[in-house]
């Protein structure tokens, strides 16, 4: 009897430890479920998406977020490198993958990197679906028509996407500066300035409210015209209108060299009525860096070097 006794009592301790084991471990896992990653919600133009904070592996096909990441300090995995800018031309480099054209993705190398997030814009936007099915993807729009303000709250929603609300705000106060500086001297002036979009030996225009109006909109400078058409490949023109309306500025956006073409836009620009102009005469034709407006435009880097480019016109 004592010799059952002793047995049972042993028997009784070793079950309550066992179960205490158990518990510690139920809790532990439980704890460990319990733990949830951050996310954002985003609602754009093709629905709602979530997107976990500080994602891993970044597929950018908007070299306006390249730029914007860059300023960050956040790495991405892929890029299509068809077409980088020389400001983002690391991202060239073999440590990146190749992910195919700005208009023709490989779909098969995003499937292989297995990303947590892309970002897409515009010229991929028809595709929308066929990159969802991937990775959760954020397509990145810009309102020509509210231009600063449709460029901060990207860049805010990049910053809490990757959790860089601190680095944001030096750089918007910094762009933010310079746009000022500009747009003081750019409205107190009488210049009036005209935008043309170079293309194989033809050219358009571009007013205020357009995808480059933010020359005027935001810059400060004065339109020649404030009529033109308001569209994404801008109101095609003839040389004759140019001499007409004699800007005293004309910036020029040589879409040939952006994409690889043969026409330059000097070659285009230069000739006999446009030479009659006011901007010709006093050297005031300024040829922005193609590929920056035609390609990587709005991001935080670019679109200060876009603001310095302007600057050449107000000497």
């Amino acid at each position: 009897m004592k010799k059952f006794g002793l047995f049972s009592l042993v028997f009784t301790m070793l079950f309550l430890l066992a179960a205490c084991g158990s518990n510690e471990e139920a809790s532990t896992t439980a704890s460990t479920e319990g733990e949830k990653t951050e996310e954002v919600t985003i609602s754009h133009e093709y629905g709602e998406v979530t997107v976990e904070k500080s994602p891993k592996k970044v597929v950018v096909f908007d070299f306006g977020v390249l730029d914007t990441l860059e300023a960050f300090g956040v790495e991405v995995a892929g890029v299509p490198q068809a077409t980088v800018p020389k400001s983002l031309e690391k991202y060239a480099g073999s440590e990146y993958t190749n992910v195919g054209g700005l208009k023709e993705p490989d779909f098969e190398a995003i499937h292989h990197l297995e990303p947590d997030v892309i970002f897409i814009s515009g010229r991929q936007a028809e595709l929308y679906d066929q990159f969802a099915e991937i990775a959760p993807t954020v397509f990145i729009d810009v309102d020509y028509t509210n231009y600063m303000s449709s460029l901060e709250k990207n860049f805010e929603l990049l910053a809490e996407i990757f959790e860089k609300e601190d680095v944001l705000a030096s750089k918007v106060q910094e762009l933010k500066a310079s746009i000022d500086e500009v747009n003081k001297e750019a409205s107190a002036s009488e210049s009036k300035a005209l935008i043309l979009l170079a293309n194989e030996g033809k050219v358009s225009a571009y007013g205020p409210g357009s995808r480059y109006g933010f020359v005027h909109d935001a810059f400060g400078f004065k339109a020649v015209d404030e009529n033109l058409e308001v569209s994404q490949h801008g109101q095609s023109i003839t040389f004759e209108y140019i001499l007409e309306k004699n800007p005293d500025v004309i910036f020029v956006i040589d879409r040939s060299a952006a994409v690889g073409g043969e026409v330059g836009a000097k070659e285009t620009i230069e000739n006999e009525l446009v030479k009659k102009t006011n901007a010709y005469k006093n050297g005031k034709i300024i040829y922005l860096d193609a590929v920056n407006w035609y390609i990587a435009g709005n991001g935080v880097q670019s679109t200060q070097l876009m603001v310095e480019e302007v600057k050449a016109a107000l000497k």
